[in-house]
């Protein structure tokens, strides 16, 4: 661990990064976006690239320092205002193959780990209490590349969760999971994946939620979980061995990291990886910053290899060998998946990724309007000139609300 990470190394080099940001970074920044066609995009205000900038800068001080503050975990319920956390039991009785190989090579068990509800504004239900007549229930798999982050809603990533509330009529309550991160006890894959399934378990046999009712909600890395633990519910509903809960009602997927292998992360001179790095503060290219070590972590000792193929981690990777498994060769990749809606930023380095997935999806699902007109319809919203997993940052609007509406409509009509 660098000496950066402890004081008073850490507390210096914060300062004289704070210094040289305010009176030389700041001015030239300004200077360089007085003409529009210097912006990374030309409708952005100067102050929207200033917030890119400096959220884009923030990521790399810390990524040197470490956090400023401890983060909770899975570790523990971290208290606070408002704060309604409880303990999901493990689920061992629900794993099955592939996943109790993957699980065993990992050497990772389900364990107890806390949720945390979050309540509309207002809200008087009781924590955990049983469903209301009509109500659905947002269950929400927070992002961070598995490696930072967490469920806890004062994290930043919370915000997702309370636009959600604030603009759907039908949701008034969120169920967070604070699954392992791999950065954490070595917990690589499929450690997060038994986590969820711990969480939605808890949801429909405990809090007594029909699965039809449920909404699975992820932001980046967390749509990934999203779409895995959907993904394991509908390959394994038939199992008599699994005694799975029925698959979620829909699939809600944000800024979705669905391709960790680096299919689309190789042409510099095409691939949005390379094309928006200017204008996000997600830099996925090849050895440029630490997604790399986000993803060696998480994959930890199933190889590379397992993203270039494996359909739980890379469903949108180009390579037609995510299409098979001992069970499924030859199959379609998204039979049986729930009207799905998903959200991607059209200044964002996963743009093209998250395309791919989106045509796959279309291409076997067929394109819903929003509507619950039949199954596996699956509709999405581009916001232009939007940067990755934009609905946590208040700035950027009108893109946010714009895109929370549109959530919110495609959520009420069904």
């Amino acid at each position: 661990m660098s000496l950066l990470h402890y004081h008073p190394f850490k507390g210096l080099y914060l300062a004289v990064e704070l210094a040289f940001t305010l009176f030389v970074r700041v001015p030239v920044w300004v200077a360089l976006s007085l003409p529009r066609s210097w912006r990374p995009r030309p409708s952005w205000s100067i102050k929207r690239v200033l917030h890119l900038k400096l959220f884009k800068t923030g990521i790399k001080v810390l990524g040197r320092t470490g956090p400023l503050v401890d983060t909770p975990s899975h570790l523990a319920i971290a208290p606070g205002v408002d704060v309604n956390g409880v303990w999901v039991d493990p689920v061992p009785h629900l794993i099955t193959s592939p996943l109790t190989e993957w699980s065993r090579a990992a050497g990772v068990d389900s364990i107890k780990i806390p949720g945390y509800w979050i309540h509309k504004q207002g809200a008087t239900i009781p924590v955990g209490a049983p469903p209301m007549p009509g109500e659905k229930v947002l269950y929400s798999m927070h992002g961070g590349a598995y490696t930072r982050l967490s469920a806890h809603p004062s994290n930043l990533i919370a915000a997702v969760s309370k636009g959600i509330l604030k603009h759907t009529d039908s949701i008034h309550r969120v169920f967070a999971i604070e699954y392992r991160l791999s950065s954490e006890s070595f917990a690589p894959f499929p450690a997060a994946l038994l986590d969820a399934l711990a969480g939605y378990n808890y949801l429909v046999n405990q809090v007594g939620i029909h699965p039809a009712d449920i909404v699975f909600e992820g932001d980046s890395a967390g749509a990934n979980l999203a779409h895995a633990l959907t993904r394991y519910l509908i390959e394994h509903q038939n199992d008599a061995n699994a005694q799975l809960p029925a698959p979620p009602g829909s699939l809600l997927l944000l800024s979705p990291w669905v391709d960790l292998s680096s299919s689309h992360d190789r042409n510099p001179g095409t691939d949005s990886s390379f094309r928006f790095a200017d204008s996000d503060y997600l830099d996925v290219r090849p050895g440029k910053n630490n997604i790399t070590w986000s993803k060696d972590v998480f994959i930890g000792p199933h190889g590379y290899g397992a993203a270039e193929t494996n359909r739980y981690i890379s469903p949108a990777a180009k390579n037609p060998m995510i299409f098979d498994s001992d069970s499924r060769k030859g199959t379609s990749l998204f039979k049986g998946f729930p009207r799905t809606f998903i959200v991607v930023g059209g200044a964002e380095a996963l743009y093209d990724q998250i395309k791919t997935f989106i045509d796959r999806m279309v291409s076997e699902l067929g394109h819903g309007d929003g509507v619950k007109d039949g199954e596996g319809k699956v509709a999405w919203y581009e916001a232009p000139d939007a940067v990755h997993d934009f609905l946590i940052f208040a700035w950027h609007e009108p893109e946010r609300t714009d895109t929370l509406k549109a959530i919110a409509a495609w959520i009420d009509k069904a």
